[in-house]
């Protein structure tokens, strides 16, 4: 592999701004310069007037493959997440079968050796009725375990209180869960029906979907981890309530309980419904207002640890029933990155925090090895971004194998150069062209 140099970037690393030189060599990050590095023949890149931030890390997607593939595939969604400056991904057990068995979660990175750009990792799935298989699982080569606390998935919703007991007493490895209690959106859906039929709209999701169902499922899912002082990672929250239930007083390696918040429920909010619909339609709701708002401020001031995505693309057909019928996800992984970067612009988070919670944050988490930083000896997972040049997504350019976008019609004032992956140049600013695979994750555990 040709050594790259990287000339005259605005490096945004580690809480500070910067201009540097960065050469990479053998797919790692061989050296960083404020005084520059003279060329010695290498491959050179300009970049001048751009800025040069580690991958993002996106802890939570669905890439849908195996068994619904009409959606997605690991392939088509880890291209379009490299276009959007997404180097790594962590994927979710929910697709069919299940990987809820060591062979069938092997069989996921067996497809992902040899389609996807990006390097990854996926979750192995819970049951109630699988948990030595789960407790099978290597914590150097898998991101942890998902358990499904709530109704989204059907089969895979874990709710035997003893079955709950065991897994976080005996897991060595980071517990992600999806929380949502199942008996209250049960009663909800019920309410709901008996008033309106088949005729509901999308606008009453998060009443139906509501703040009780998160918290309640939430602060099982922390009294748990704290009784048998488990690893638990919350994802997607979404509530005003939920933030109390986290702490700000450890750096974030040293916490034992930490959060996600996506940027769906960072963008959007309640009133978006009567215009986007089932389109935003996902689980856990889209909220308020002023849930958006303490979403921002639990961001940051560290109560929430991480900016994910949680990417679950569906058909535009399949999104297009009937509230009851419409299946809940929307894809974000293309536009993460960008759209953060409007947050920043519109002064929600500086530039240097969002690296931090996209980047720096779900390295730390996970413990991932020698990735989320740009740091001498780290793997070169790069993203050269251009904050003068526009970005307009449109059906032309959007890669999710669904073809739709939230964001569709929406300029973004940023756009991405460049993106690499372990050294190698992935996209171009127009396409995605990469002879090697991006690589499986490993954990400093």
């Amino acid at each position: 592999m040709q050594p790259i140099l990287f000339k005259n970037a605005r490096i945004i690393n580690e809480g500070i701004s910067f201009e540097a030189d960065l050469l990479v060599k053998d797919g790692l990050i061989d050296k960083i310069s404020k005084t520059g590095i003279s060329d010695n023949n290498y491959t050179i890149v300009d970049a001048q007037g751009l800025w040069l931030i580690p991958g993002v890390i996106d802890d939570q997607v669905h890439f849908r493959e195996p068994g619904l593939t009409h959606k997605a595939t690991i392939g088509t969604e880890s291209i379009a997440a490299v276009a959007g400056g997404v180097t790594t991904f962590m994927e979710m057990p929910n697709t069919i079968p299940n990987a809820i068995t060591q062979e069938l979660l092997e069989h996921k990175y067996q497809i992902a050796a040899q389609s996807s750009p990006a390097n990854y990792s996926f979750f192995m799935g819970t049951t109630n009725d699988n948990i030595e298989e789960v407790l099978k699982t290597n914590p150097l080569n898998v991101c942890g375990i998902k358990i499904f606390m709530g109704s989204s998935t059907g089969n895979m919703l874990v709710d035997q209180p003893d079955i709950l007991e065991e897994l976080f007493s005996k897991s060595e490895l980071l517990i992600a869960t999806h929380c949502e209690d199942e008996d209250t959106i049960k009663q909800n859906n019920h309410i709901y029906h008996e008033k309106y039929g088949d005729k509901i709209e999308p606008r009453f999701h998060p009443e139906i979907r509501s703040r009780e169902a998160c918290l309640i499922s939430s602060e099982f899912a922390v009294d748990l981890a704290q009784r048998h002082n488990s690893r638990l990672h919350v994802l997607h929250i979404t509530t005003l309530d939920e933030l109390s239930l986290f702490s700000n007083e450890l750096p974030l390696k040293e916490k034992r309980i930490t959060a996600e918040v996506c940027v769906h429920h960072l963008t959007f909010s309640a009133e978006d419904y009567l215009t986007l619909g089932n389109l935003i339609k996902c689980n856990p709701a889209i909220k308020y207002l002023e849930d958006r708002n303490a979403l921002w401020e639990g961001l940051n001031s560290n109560l929430l640890d991480i900016v994910a995505t949680d990417h679950a693309p569906h058909t535009w057909d399949e999104k297009a029933n009937p509230y009851f019928k419409s299946p809940s996800g929307l894809p974000l992984v293309q536009h993460s990155l960008q759209q953060m970067i409007e947050h920043s612009i519109n002064g929600n988070i500086t530039l240097e925090r969002m690296v931090e919670k996209m980047c720096h944050a779900p390295a730390d988490c996970f413990r991932i090895s020698k990735r989320g930083y740009l740091r001498e000896g780290y793997f070169a997972d790069l993203v050269l971004i251009n904050p003068s040049k526009s970005y307009t997504v449109s059906k032309n350019n959007i890669l999710f194998k669904c073809g739709w976008s939230p964001f569709e019609g929406k300029t973004f004032t940023s756009s991405i150069h460049s993106t690499y992956v372990n050294g190698n140049k992935v996209f171009d600013g127009n396409s995605v062209q990469f002879e090697k695979p991006g690589m499986r994750l490993t954990f400093e555990r």
